[in-house]
């Protein structure tokens, strides 16, 4: 099942936003996250706030995109009424979810609606999520006639015992077509690999990083699996069917990936994300690192201006319910305080090649950064210039360190 919704104050049923969401808003990037609650098949280890054909009464496919379009509208109300800076869009991100399984014109007329509404800068980056099998050449033809610039593709693994395990359904012979068919079609690449899969072994991983690297994507992500609560994935551990990932196995995995990335002549721009070129970064999730402003759009979906957070209710029914009604469809919401604010820069900048602002730590906590520039966790060269930057062995211990400075 899907994972809760956090906690949080009441969220205002006309979803206006407070004064301090308007300050500095012009200096802000402006994103949209589209959010496509439906798959084919759940797979066991997700979590993800997604929804089988067989899970949803009295909700379609079909009738989604309208929902989603009443909300690209009533952001626009709100950041009007709220007094936020009126901006185009910097990147799109359509996820899900299978997000092509609307089919390329349900999509195209959202991403319409997204650039009638608010407009899109130059240049502004246009993601959509796919499965290999859920795509057809003219398909992603289509895709970046509507405007689509790239296309992620969950390939997960080329093993297809992992990708049982992981209740994936495409086949991994299909994926070279795939991505050929996206680059004939003009379309930026990315894949994304999972590693520590219950049965995958480092060579296994190996095949899959070596098979990933022959397809030239523009982009790769590489993720450790986390046995979420409530998943099937976590049951059958639970029942003995399994066995736990192990930590050692993955760290050792995440170096191999690293290296036959770096040999490759991908570079590293945040922990779990590699690219060709600074240019083929994904400037989306940028944004989510860097404290950007997005409005998420659809079930579930999360949003964030100027260090207010909310996020919507998580049924698809419940979400077309409140779109029917005219009244914002979020659930709870927080404005972050300073405090808040700093420390999440923290966490996430460490994580970062960029790196983080060394004036961001806690006076009482700079100290331990010259004690893991001696255990080589972090660059020291870097720290002199008053960086935080993890080497690949603090990259390991990125998430302890984050903790550790907060």
């Amino acid at each position: 099942m899907p994972s809760a919704l956090p906690d949080g104050e009441l969220a205002p049923a006309d979803g206006s936003l407070p004064a301090s969401a308007r300050e500095g808003a012009g200096s802000r990037d402006f994103g949209l996250y589209v959010h496509v609650p439906f798959c084919a098949v759940r797979c066991g280890y997700c979590d993800f706030n997604t929804y089988t054909a067989t899970e949803l009464e009295g909700v379609s496919q079909a009738s989604y995109p309208a929902q989603a379009n009443a909300e690209i509208e009533f952001a626009r109300q709100v950041l009007e009424s709220s007094g936020v800076t009126q901006r185009p869009l910097s990147t799109v991100f359509v996820g899900g979810g299978t997000p092509t399984l609307l089919g390329p014109e349900p999509l195209a007329l959202m991403l319409h609606k997204a650039r009638e509404t608010f407009g899109f800068v130059d240049g502004a980056e246009v993601t959509v999520e796919a499965n290999p099998d859920s795509v057809s050449a003219e398909d992603l033809d289509a895709l970046k006639s509507a405007g689509v610039t790239r296309v992620s593709f969950g390939v997960q693994s080329s093993d297809p015992s992992v990708l049982t395990t992981l209740d994936r359904t495409h086949n991994p012979q299909r994926v070279p077509e795939v991505v050929q068919w996206a680059k004939d079609a003009g379309l930026q690449v990315s894949i994304d690999l999972i590693y520590g899969t219950p049965g995958e072994t480092l060579e296994s991983w190996r095949a899959t990083l070596l098979s990933a690297l022959e397809l030239a994507p523009d982009h790769v992500s590489a993720y450790a699996l986390i046995v979420e609560k409530g998943t099937a994935l976590a049951a059958r551990i639970s029942r003995g069917e399994l066995a736990m990932p192990d930590d050692d196995l993955h760290a050792e995995m995440y170096m191999l990936a690293d290296e036959l990335f770096e040999q490759a002549g991908y570079s590293w721009y945040e922990v779990s994300n590699w690219a060709r070129t600074p240019e083929h970064h994904s400037r989306h999730n940028h944004s989510y690192w860097t404290s950007q402003d997005w409005w998420g759009i659809g079930p579930g979906a999360h949003s964030h201006v100027g260090g207010t957070r909310w996020w919507n209710v998580k049924h698809p029914s419940a979400y077309a319910s409140r779109m029917g009604q005219g009244v914002s469809p979020a659930y709870a919401r927080e404005v972050l305080s300073q405090h808040s604010i700093q420390m999440e820069q923290v966490l996430l900048g460490i994580r970062l090649a960029a790196g983080l602002d060394a004036s961001l730590i806690p006076p009482d906590r700079r100290a331990l950064l010259a004690e893991w520039v001696s255990r080589g966790l972090l660059d020291g060269a870097a720290l002199l210039a008053g960086r935080v930057v993890p080497t690949l062995q603090g990259r390991l211990v990125a998430d302890f360190m984050a903790r550790e400075l907060t």
